[in-house]
């Protein structure tokens, strides 16, 4: 029996308000399309794995904002880094692309980014995959207490007090907190992010979506209404041991989408990183059901 043929995976870039916007695409033109949106502080890097696990049968594609990975990254006093700007560009590649449906996978920064595209757009989403990314004000957790401190007060002695969120030490812990086989995670993972983290400006890039990030909470109230009202076909698979993003914020999921598959695997902030064996079959057999995919 003749092995598949592998996926290729195409590395483009399109200006959108006059920043590049680097994305990776694979997969039919005239397939399903499946939009990953990534966390912090990653990249699309985060689905080298999963894109080219998908692309047999889905157009996938999958950015990176500006000011990560391999976007442009203008300086943050002459350009919004906000949550509201990222759902904007995003929606500027898909028009350039002319997607006008897609399944979207939201983990961290993507799920506002993308709850903030299906309010834009709610008729476009076919499906929604969600990885330890937030709705819910359950979800917020102690490790937000420093970072609400500087939503109440915007000042440089609470600005300066999250660098450590930037440091590496951070960025290695959010790969291997809560992981039970850390042989599992590729150190390749927080040196990428780090490198990228260190560019000279990058600090306040960062630091101005910590701050935009609490813009999004008061939205909780109309994506879940989007929830409730589409009723989209929902996966969860969430890394249960994560402090970042704890499964207290997936269950309430469960009360605006009844219909959701619900999934919490022993394992961090990045899951496909160590559970891909088990996630992988998971959203290809939702995707093949609910978006259409299959055979």
């Amino acid at each position: 029996m003749q092995a598949p043929k592998p996926a290729v995976t195409h590395h483009r870039t399109v200006a959108i308000e006059g920043v590049e916007v680097f994305y990776r695409e694979a997969g039919p033109a005239d397939a399903p399309v499946v939009l990953l949106l990534h966390g912090f502080p990653t990249s699309s890097h985060m689905f080298r794995n999963l894109i080219p696990a998908l692309a047999d049968r889905y157009r996938v594609i999958a950015p990176d904002y500006p000011g990560f990975g391999q976007s442009g990254m203008p300086d943050h006093r002459e350009y919004a880094y906000t949550f509201a700007h990222y759902a904007d560009v995003v929606d500027g590649l898909l028009e350039q692309l002319g997607v006008r449906r897609y399944a979207m996978y939201v983990m961290d920064y993507g799920a506002p980014v993308g709850y903030r595209l299906a309010l834009k757009h709610p008729e476009r989403v076919s499906a929604l995959i969600i990885q330890n990314g937030n709705a819910y004000e359950e979800g917020l957790k102690q490790f937000w207490d420093p970072i609400k401190a500087y939503w109440a007060e915007d000042s440089a002695a609470r600005r300066e007090a999250l660098a450590f969120l930037v440091a590496p030490e951070t960025t290695k812990f959010q790969y291997t907190d809560g992981v039970r086989d850390v042989s599992r995670i590729s150190p390749d993972n927080w040196v990428h992010d780090q490198a990228l983290l260190d560019r000279p400006g990058n600090k306040d890039v960062q630091l101005d979506l910590f701050k935009d990030y609490g813009s999004n909470v008061p939205l909780y109230p109309q994506f879940q209404a989007f929830f409730r009202e589409r009723k989209p076909p929902t996966l969860i698979v969430w890394g249960q041991n994560d402090v970042i993003f704890p499964a207290d914020g997936a269950h309430p999921y469960k009360r605006d989408l009844p219909d959701l598959e619900f999934h919490l695997f022993d394992t961090g902030h990045f899951a496909l990183e160590d559970k891909a064996d088990e996630i992988f079959p998971l959203i290809r057999d939702f995707l093949d059901r609910k978006v259409g995919g299959g055979p």
